[in-house]
């Protein structure tokens, strides 16, 4: 049935219809003055050129049509001609109960599950995962549970870092240091920026390095063993990190699986003349006539034969292509690699690598300090994200302690709830942000049970939980009587759709976080204003719990959307 103003559309398109005038100007929105009403539509403006009357005389004779309508209770005109819509409270009763049995949220699901393919995380191989990978990692595991929940085949690619010369740097460091036994993460941790600073240092020593490369780039048993070594360790120190975010990838590829495709797709762009040499190397015009301003074209292949990352990402789209034939590729990354990757688009466009496929960059801000500078910790270094981690831990356990648990929550539930609290208040710190914005990141702040915060989401939901665990027996399909109290809550939940589909539509987490945020402080207020367990009249106190119900459904719904879970209790 999707939303309310959604149907109310559909109603007020007819009426447009029913003029002879275009049925889109018929769109309903919720109003942004719930103190006159609680609909508009503006569409009586954009009609007028077709009417050949005023707007307030197009208005008039729609809201004539509109009145008519079993589902309004009023209708009137404000100004030069803005349709203002309340609806019957019998109606919302009738459409809140259809829309929380048929489908909790009301959106209609996409046909046939078409595959789409998310790029986010992109670790290093060898490298302790660090703050900077935040953001990729939750952005864009949330955008991939977007689109699952939209009924797409969503594949998620951590796309790690484990090709190209930093290999080399490690796998010659560890030749030099006589190293033959096993690797741990915390060795390659150690021995990688040493290597890389020796190599900066010293050509001979880089030299070294290029020849380590090549050898495990051309097979060699004894350089692959080692290197698929640095690969399982990393990933499991990978795995440990994301697992603690509640973050998922369908595939653990990296550069590496791009080789074999790098010398076919050169040697066919240099035959249909889409690439060609320039100073020894090999490139990709990819300047419009349109544009403004120089755009660099794509390097394939340097002058000595070396790739770099936009051969590998091109390279990848190409692998992505044959493995699941995707309608998009959505890549959540920093937002300054934006010429890299409008690079590497205009480059797959212009070849016909990803003729059919909706190529999107979902470029995220930084995560800052109090300081407004990129976030670090005490000494200037870049903070682990373990250490951020738990950081986020041993806030939330001191906020529990603070808040009196339930007594009979053991140590354990204690344990697994201060994790819950962590992760909703890491999460929702950055998610509930416009993607593209820098924010702040204040762990005081973002672990309070009160305001804009993933713990006071948390706290509403369990809060809920609670109330219906008190009422022992409710009625889940009880009619529905809403109230001046609940009408505003029970509006809020049938706008979901409109909201989720933004998110989806403009790959914004912070659409949801706003939405449910506005939910939590209905419920609150609603449950302030009104009876529930007290309530004598029994048919109203069985609607009031089956509204909270519907809402606890609807907070915990979005926040597994958001990647965040709910304890039982607190």
């Amino acid at each position: 049935m999707g939303t309310l103003a959604g149907y109310l559309t559909d109603v007020v398109g007819d009426a447009f219809g029913q003029m002879n005038l275009p049925r889109e100007l018929g769109v309903v929105r919720v109003s942004d003055r719930p103190d006159l009403c609680q609909f508009q539509c503006n569409g009586a403006m954009g009609a007028a050129k077709h009417a050949k009357k005023s707007p307030r005389d197009v208005a008039i004779e729609l809201v004539g049509l509109i009145a008519a309508h079993d589902a309004v209770e009023k209708v009137e005109i404000a100004g030069p001609g803005f349709i203002n819509i309340d609806v019957k409270k019998s109606f919302i009763n009738s459409f809140l109960s259809e829309n929380s049995r048929k489908n909790l949220f009301g959106f209609v699901r996409v046909d046939n599950s078409p595959s789409v393919v998310l790029d986010y995380g992109g670790p290093n191989i060898a490298k302790a995962m660090h703050v900077g990978h935040l953001r990729s990692s939750i952005i864009g595991d949330t955008l991939r549970r977007i689109y699952k929940a939209a009924g797409y085949n969503a594949i998620g690619d951590v796309h790690m870092g484990d090709w190209g010369t930093p290999m080399g740097m490690i796998l010659s460091e560890l030749e030099l240091l006589g190293h033959e036994g096993p690797v741990t993460m915390e060795m390659l941790a150690e021995i990688y920026p040493k290597a890389s600073a020796a190599c900066k240092a010293d050509e001979a020593r880089m030299e070294l390095a290029r020849s380590a490369t090549k050898k495990l780039q051309d097979g060699d048993v004894d350089a692959t063993k080692r290197w698929q070594e640095f690969i399982d360790v990393s990933i499991a120190g990978m795995k440990k990190n994301f697992d603690a975010l509640g973050v998922y990838f369908d595939e653990w590829k990296g550069e590496s699986h791009a080789h074999p495709f790098i010398a076919p797709m050169v040697k066919d762009l240099k035959e249909r003349s889409i690439a060609v040499e320039d100073q020894g190397a090999v490139i990709v015009p990819v300047k419009k006539n349109d544009d403004k301003k120089e755009f660099p074209p794509l390097i394939l292949l340097k002058s000595d034969g070396a790739v770099l990352y936009g051969t590998t990402d091109l390279a990848t789209i190409i692998d992505r292509e044959q493995s699941y034939q995707p309608v998009k590729i959505v890549y959540c990354v920093d937002q300054r690699q934006s010429l890299h990757f409008e690079q590497v688009f205009r480059a797959a466009r212009i070849s016909k690598i990803a003729e059919g496929t909706d190529l999107i960059f979902a470029g995220f801000g930084t995560m800052n300090g109090l300081d407004g500078k990129p976030f670090k910790t005490r000494d200037g270094g870049v903070m682990r994200l373990d250490d951020l981690i738990e950081m986020g831990l041993e806030k939330a356990r001191a906020r529990l302690s603070e808040a009196n648990l339930d007594e009979s929550i053991d140590e354990q539930e204690r344990e697994d709830i201060a994790h819950k609290v962590a992760i909703a208040a890491i999460k929702f710190a950055d998610l509930q942000n416009q993607r593209q914005s820098d924010y702040i990141f204040d762990l005081d702040r973002m672990t309070a049970f009160e305001g804009k915060t993933g713990p006071y989401l948390l706290y509403q939901a369990v809060r809920i939980s609670s109330l219906l665990r008190k009422a022992d027996v409710f009625d889940e399909d009880a009619e529905f009587i809403i109230g001046e109290d609940e009408l505003p809550l029970a509006l809020l939940l049938l706008e979901f759709a409109d909201h989720f589909e933004n998110a989806l539509k403009n790959h914004a987490p912070h659409v949801l976080c706003e939405y449910v945020y506005k939910i939590a402080q209905a419920f609150s207020s609603f449950y302030g204003s009104c009876h529930i367990l007290s309530e004598e009249d029994q048919r109203v106190r069985a609607s009031r719990l089956r509204l909270c119900a519907v809402t606890r459904n609807y907070i915990i719904a979005i926040l597994g959307l958001l990647g965040i879970d709910v304890p039982e209790r607190m």
